[in-house]
């Protein structure tokens, strides 16, 4: 298949900069069944489409504040952005310069502490923190700031700090946010216990090559930036469970379905960690999910494809006009959707 199969037009002005004031205020628009109608719900109503003993299956990684400023020896002025942890002092970065720093070279911080560079690792810098008392994540959370996407076209304020953030994030380590989870608020987890809704956790830190463009026409060429996922054994016998009683295993976010879809590799889902390269596009076999819960995508992208895989590209993409048609809110801070490819069959 080729990129341009996955365009589609976006006015500018639905693209959410700014997140509503409650998180699960947001829209949810029902994709139900292969052929069924679109439905314009609120992302409220989730309960009405889940059964008890379904799972849902949360990435409960945590953004770290991770693009940060500097000076060079030069005094050149340096803006840096994380894109995946390598241990307690080393990090793999985008570093933005007016010329590129040299292996070696030293970057002074805000705080006027330092990090060195070091050679290129999969196109990104290494950086490293200068004495081993420093943990690198410490540091960037002193000097850092959050990193939203740069299609929002602002700095990031302190609000950003909670709102760019899941309520049950736990495990430092992604550079962006898994949106979907971003509707769920503590009420809202609650409600969905009490209804019998069941819940686990997975964790894929997310790389910041998850707003890469896909540069190549033929998306078989296309190589995904790896990223760092963990599917524990008690979340895989918590899967294995909902099914043997005939639960659905319904994904929150595109981060979860590459964490499950990864450990699933071999054709069953094991316990898993480790990197990822996944790249899911139409054809692909689901071995683990039944349904997924996501935002709305970029044109052209690989989160775009992997929705295509699941619900069909021409469905979609017509979903997709629908909800350019009722003004639905774009990407990170947006609206939702809720894929149910196998329909929802009530009692």
């Amino acid at each position: 298949m080729r990129k341009q199969d996955f365009h589609f037009e976006l006015p500018k002005e639905l693209i959410a900069s700014v997140p509503l004031p409650e998180r699960s205020a947001s829209r949810l628009l029902v994709l139900d069944g292969e052929s069924g109608p679109l439905l314009d719900r609120q992302f409220r109503d989730l309960s009405q489409w889940l059964r008890p003993g379904d799972l849902l299956v949360f990435n409960n990684t945590k953004v770290i504040p991770a693009r940060t400023f500097g000076q060079k020896e030069t005094g050149g002025a340096v803006e840096i952005m994380l894109e995946r942890v390598l241990d307690e002092h080393r990090a793999l970065a985008q570093i933005r310069a007016s010329h590129a720093p040299k292996p070696g070279a030293l970057i002074t911080l805000a705080n006027g502490e330092h990090v060195r560079v070091g050679g290129r690792i999969d196109g990104f810098f290494e950086i490293a923190t200068t004495t081993s008392a420093r943990n690198l994540l410490d540091l960037f959370e002193a000097v850092g700031e959050m990193p939203l996407p740069h299609y929002m076209e602002r700095r990031p304020e302190d609000a950003d700090r909670e709102r760019y953030q899941t309520v049950y994030a736990k495990n430092p380590g992604a550079v962006a946010a898994p949106t979907a989870g971003l509707h769920f608020d503590q009420p809202l987890l609650d409600a969905l216990h009490a209804q019998g809704i069941n819940r686990c956790e997975v964790t894929l830190h997310v790389g910041a090559g998850t707003f890469q463009p896909v540069r190549v026409d033929d998306i078989r060429e296309h190589r995904m930036h790896a990223e760092w996922v963990s599917v524990s054994a008690e979340t895989v016998a918590q899967i294995a469970a909902t099914r043997q009683a005939g639960g659905r295993i319904i994904a929150v976010g595109t981060t979860s379905v590459r964490a499950l879809e990864s450990a699933a590799a071999s054709g069953e889902l094991q316990p898993f960690s480790g990197d990822t390269r996944i790249f899911i596009t139409p054809g692909y076999s689901f071995k683990v999910i039944d349904a997924l819960i996501t935002n709305f995508h970029l044109p052209e992208s690989t989160l775009l494809m992997l929705v295509s895989a699941l619900a069909g590209r021409e469905r979609v993409l017509a979903a997709y006009a629908h909800a350019v048609q009722q003004r639905y809110r774009f990407f990170s801070y947006g609206d939702a959707m809720l894929i149910l490819p196998g329909g929802f069959a009530r009692d």
